[in-house]
């Protein structure tokens, strides 16, 4: 008798499992388009007010302010009174849609998530992009002028000053996308002490190591004056004590739904018989 040959995998079952993986791109782009076009549609509106131009001027202020009279800064570049300014504004576009862009990844991956998790990332979203906002602010208002100040104290009189403004806008980009990393610390010690990297208590015991290695990384990625350094590493050290106050409260209210003990389990069964009936009898 022979034997049976085996059957073919039904071709049905083949594409369900496509069927998921191709819906699943189709709405990642989806995603990707209605960020673009948000984008898009605020790039727009900065380009009609205040204008390229407008929002160079703002961007250079902290540092046109504190330059020698007479002194403005300068393009080397034949294409660079354009090509920068446009930069600036689609860098701009970005933050004022970067809410907007946040949700489109949030509703991408909300779906795959458990209820505990939504929990857990959602807060995340929001308070990272406030922190990043943040960062980019107070390095606007607070450390570009101070240092734009102290350069221009200590430097000789011989000289006058006159940036170019393709190298500042790389370096102020540059120093807000440091300060907007740095203020996400307390994120980075909520999502550790959460997903069980660290502990609280053990976050506790890193605090000098973190305060060295604060000042370390302030010296390194900042302009190598006092005032760049100390604006960076000060804050993270605050915010490092605010996170770790943060993660206590936050993985409190974000507990996974756990199974009950297994002592109130066995407390909830029926207690045994004091004895076997059938061995009663047997007996």
């Amino acid at each position: 008798m022979n034997s049976p040959e085996p059957k073919p995998e039904p071709r049905d079952e083949l594409e369900g499992t496509e069927a998921p993986f191709v819906s699943h791109l189709v709405e990642l782009r989806d995603r990707l388009i209605r960020a673009f076009i948000a984008i898009g549609i605020a790039f727009g509106a900065l380009c009609l007010w205040p204008g390229p131009a407008g929002l160079y001027d703002f961007l250079a202020a902290p540092l046109v302010a504190h330059l020698p009279k007479g002194a403005t800064l300068i393009a080397t570049n034949v294409i660079s009174p354009i090509l920068v300014p446009l930069k600036i504004t689609l860098m701009a576009a970005f933050m004022v849609a970067l809410p907007y862009v946040l949700y489109q990844v949030w509703a991408f991956v909300a779906p795959g998530l458990y209820s505990h998790e939504k929990r857990l990332v959602l807060p995340l979203v929001i308070s990272s992009t406030i922190l990043f906002i943040t960062g980019v602010a107070f390095c606007y208002y607070l450390v570009i002028p101070g240092m734009s100040q102290f350069i221009q104290t200590f430097a000789p009189s011989a000289i006058t000053a006159a940036p170019d403004i393709e190298q500042y806008f790389g370096f102020v980009l540059t120093l807000f996308l440091v300060f907007g990393i740095a203020f996400e610390v307390p994120v980075a010690v909520i999502v550790l002490a959460r997903i069980g990297v660290v502990t609280v208590d053990q976050l506790r015991k890193f605090r000098g190591y973190f305060i060295v290695a604060s000042f370390v990384i302030a010296a390194v990625v900042t302009p190598p004056d006092v005032i760049s350094q100390l604006a960076l590493a000060i804050p993270m050290c605050i915010l490092y004590e605010l996170g770790i106050i943060a993660a206590q409260v936050f993985i409190k209210n974000t507990k996974a739904p756990e199974e009950a003990p297994a002592a109130a389990s066995s407390a909830a069964e029926p207690a045994p018989a004091a004895g076997n009936p059938e061995d009663k009898g047997a007996g």
